[in-house]
């Protein structure tokens, strides 16, 4: 990897500390040199982007949430991997979903919506291109292009997402009016929150000393909680609950793409389980799938073979694919967007499963199925949960494991059968992996489904290799099917059903492809 110097600007981070082992020229000749001789730019407009109304739809709900309130929705920033390395930059979601940046997006921006006495205004700031006469252009190792490539111009970004843009440096004019009802997601931008939480404490102090203000919704304490900044983080988050037409298309086309990358990693079986570490082959052939189908994996791919598959997020991959086991594959693919999938398969490694293996698997697709069958429009979240552990509790007691009955499991006071599968059955689904966390439980657990909803149903068993209270021959058998569901006006589409599910199918589909 090349060196560099920069000089970044501090709205946006602060420079990097290498000008003790930088070689970047910095003579007159070569500053006059480099900054003449290009040709002209031609700065087309491209048209507005397919997601625009639909972000435009998204903030006009937001606005009437929050009238004469401030919101400032940061994008976030670079973050550092190693000295000066970085991690990919990926917008925080919640400004992707108002903006309809994905991708493409720009570390820095922030999205600013102004109240007016109709709503508000809209205007998305980011740190513009640098003209070949600055030396940022080539200086500039995280935002000059001879090092990243071309960007944008203001008025490009403003055709291509519909809304007025402006430099970053004209931020600097919103942290000045920032008062004591503005509102700030907090997580997308710490080090510009800090400037947000000063801008409301010099208002709030400026209140109090001037004209003995009533107390203010924003704490003056520096380590006050931040209600009003969470609710409104919540209220973002619930936003996403029901999705609209573009995020179903999306996620059909995050969840077709999954598909065709579980298809390379079964072609790929006879490779990757004659490698010691063939978990990591099998990542790595899903992770190319995602990156030339889609943006990145939505997630940390799980490669679980053999007992690592009762580990519920074992990212590590290490392991070898021995015939006679089972591979857990949790993956997803993130399209340009950022919606992503979701889905995950039990595979037999030599393509076949054995009696016990099969005996797991179909236990684990019956409390699926049992799960599909109440995900409906006005069931309770909860209940899609509940449909799915009373098959685990009947099977898991049949099979001699539980000390009580199936149905003294499944008493709340009780809950011996959870002991095989402590995660949740589904979560919702769409611009991130666990979509609308930060919902409130009477809009999520307890929330009543609707038609628009995306949500995983994911049961599994997992009987760890040193657990006693599983018969021996189940011990070091981990099984999870993952399917990702729209609820329509009637009841739950399967959106990855062409992904085979049933044993049969599996085994069928593995011989099809590694013939």
């Amino acid at each position: 990897m090349a060196n560099s110097t920069e000089t970044v600007p501090t709205v946006t981070a602060k420079p990097r500390p290498n000008e003790n082992r930088s070689t970047t020229p910095g003579s007159d000749g070569f500053k006059s040199y480099i900054s003449s001789g290009w040709a002209e730019r031609v700065d087309t407009l491209p048209p507005a982007r397919e997601q625009a109304p639909f972000a435009a739809a998204r903030r006009a709900r937001v606005s009437a949430m929050y009238p004469g309130q401030r919101l400032i929705v940061p994008a976030g920033r670079l973050k550092q991997r190693s000295n000066d390395t970085d991690y990919a930059f990926r917008a925080h979601s919640s400004f992707s979903h108002l903006t309809g940046w994905g991708s493409d997006s720009e570390p820095g921006a922030v999205l600013v919506l102004e109240p007016t006495t109709t709503g508000h205004d809209a205007t998305l700031y980011f740190r513009e291109r640098a003209g070949r006469d600055s030396d940022e252009f080539y200086a500039n190792a995280d935002i000059g292009e001879f090092w990243i490539g071309p960007r944008p111009s203001i008025a490009q970004v403003a055709s291509d997402l519909a809304i007025t843009v402006r430099g970053i440096a004209d931020l600097d004019s919103v942290l000045t009016v920032v008062d004591s009802e503005t509102l700030v997601i907090r997580e997308a931008d710490p080090a510009f929150t800090v400037a947000v939480d000063e801008g409301r404490l010099r208002f709030a102090a400026d209140k109090v000393l001037g004209d003995n203000a009533t107390n203010t919704p924003f704490s003056l304490e520096v380590n006050g909680e931040h209600e009003t900044d969470d609710r409104f983080a919540r209220d973002l988050s619930e936003l996403r609950l029901v999705k609209d037409s573009y995020e179903i298309a999306q996620m059909r086309l995050a969840i077709a793409a999954t598909g065709r990358g579980f298809e390379d990693v079964i072609r790929d079986l006879p490779r990757s389980s004659a490698h010691e570490r063939g978990e990591r082959l099998v990542e790595g052939v899903f992770n190319t799938r995602a990156r030339s189908d889609g943006n990145a994996v939505g997630y940390d791919t799980i490669a679980a073979s053999g007992p690592h598959a009762c580990i519920l997020h074992w990212t590590r991959n290490d392991g070898p694919l021995n015939p006679g086991d089972l591979i857990l594959l949790d993956a997803g693919i993130e399209v340009d967007s950022y919606y992503t999938a979701d889905v995950t398969r039990t595979l037999p490694v030599d393509g076949t499963f054995s009696p016990v293996q099969r005996r797991v698997y179909e236990a684990v697709r019956e409390a699926a199925d049992a799960a599909f069958a109440v995900a409906k429009p006005g069931a309770i979240f909860r209940e899609v949960h509940a449909a799915a552990m009373a098959v685990i509790a009947r099977r898991t007691a049949e099979w001699g494991m539980l000390p009580v009955t199936a149905e003294e499991a499944l008493k709340p006071e009780n809950g011996q059968h959870r002991r095989y599968m402590v995660h949740g059955t589904s979560h919702h689904l769409g611009i991130d992996v666990h979509d609308c966390a930060q919902a409130r439980r009477d809009m999520y657990l307890d929330g009543v489904i609707e038609a628009g909803m995306i949500f995983t149903i994911e049961p599994g068993l997992y009987f760890q290799p040193d657990d006693l209270t599983v018969p021996f021959e189940f011990r070091g058998i981990g099984v999870r099917i993952e399917d990702d569901v729209l609820i329509t006006a009637t009841g739950a589409e399967n959106l990855s059903v062409g992904i085979p599910r049933t044993a049969d199918d599996v085994e069928a589909w593995i011989a099809s492809l590694t013939a």
